[in-house]
């Protein structure tokens, strides 16, 4: 697939996805949505792709949803196979009354890369929540961070009230939703919205050496695995629900050839090279959990 409002490019096993539409400040629309699904379909298909990162052309990371259509932008009356019936009132069930801001974070968040965000310049709205289902945040100190839905007389999207207040808190999501304004990189690092926060011409090379640092030392399937876990862990109620998980990992895995050479390129003193790929040597439980259906 060709794209037209991303880039994706794969070196030295990490993959790129950058969003490309500089001239909008990478505002989000529906075209960049399935392109962007698209790409992480891709890099779970793709062995040689270790860890991704995401990225913004231009100076913005991604201003948010594209309003260039007004008033009508989120109104989706005449959309094909509309959820407004004719009498006016909503069908929430139809497919095409879900969110394309959730498509996006749902994708992310069932991807088995370790995904990298390097936000280097505003991240408003979608532009924020889309990094959310990914694992790690790094900002220029040129990014501008903003959950501005209250703003717009709307509510935050992308599955952000699920993973919002698992990453900074209940109070600081709160805040920054309820007030909808927009506010520094050195903020959002003392929120733990992000890890670091770098000038701008040392933030890519900063996410491409952690990306390499997952690419270069670790097991590709443990890695899939962990991502998972942690994930979908957050979910629990028990510890006895992670024990379930943890101990069919250390069962199945005990026994992969991952980890005779992990042990072995140890005992040796050298990098490890796994065997195992994600595409053919995930363990037989997984995944472990139902998908759940949007209804």
């Amino acid at each position: 697939m060709s794209y037209e409002t991303i880039d994706y490019a794969v070196a030295d096993r990490v993959a790129t996805l950058t969003l490309n539409r500089p001239d909008r400040l990478n505002a989000y629309t529906r075209k960049m949505m399935e392109e962007m699904i698209d790409a992480f379909d891709r890099i779970d298909a793709d062995d040689d792709v270790r860890a991704v990162v995401v990225t913004g052309a231009g100076r913005a990371f991604c201003a948010g949803a594209d309003l260039e259509g007004g008033t009508s932008t989120f109104d989706l009356a005449k959309a094909e196979d509309s959820p407004v019936r004719a009498d006016g009132s909503l069908d929430y069930s139809k497919q095409s009354a879900r969110d394309s801001g959730g498509l996006l974070t749902l994708r992310i968040h069932r991807c088995l890369k370790p995904v990298i965000a390097a936000i280097n310049g505003p991240a408003v709205g979608i532009g924020a929540t889309m990094t959310l289902p990914m694992d790690i945040r790094l900002a220029s100190e040129n990014a501008r961070i903003g959950f501005v839905f209250a703003r717009r007389g709307i509510v935050p999207e992308g599955a952000s009230s699920f993973f919002l207040p698992r990453l900074v808190g209940m109070a600081q999501a709160l805040e920054w939703c309820f007030s909808g304004r927009v506010f520094s990189a050195a903020e959002a690092k003392d929120g733990g919205l992000v890890k670091t926060v770098l000038p701008a011409d040392e933030l890519l090379p900063a996410a491409y050496a952690l990306a390499r640092e997952i690419a270069e030392n670790t097991s590709p399937v443990s890695v899939a695995l962990i991502r998972q876990m942690m994930w979908r862990g957050a979910g629990m109620t028990d510890p006895m629900q992670a024990h379930r998980i943890d101990s069919r990992g250390i069962l199945s895995r005990g026994r992969s050839r991952d980890v005779a050479e992990g042990v072995t390129a140890f005992l040796e003193k050298r990098p490890p090279d796994f065997p195992d790929r994600v595409s053919a040597d995930m363990p037989d439980y997984f995944p472990w959990w139902e998908e759940p259906d949007y209804h």
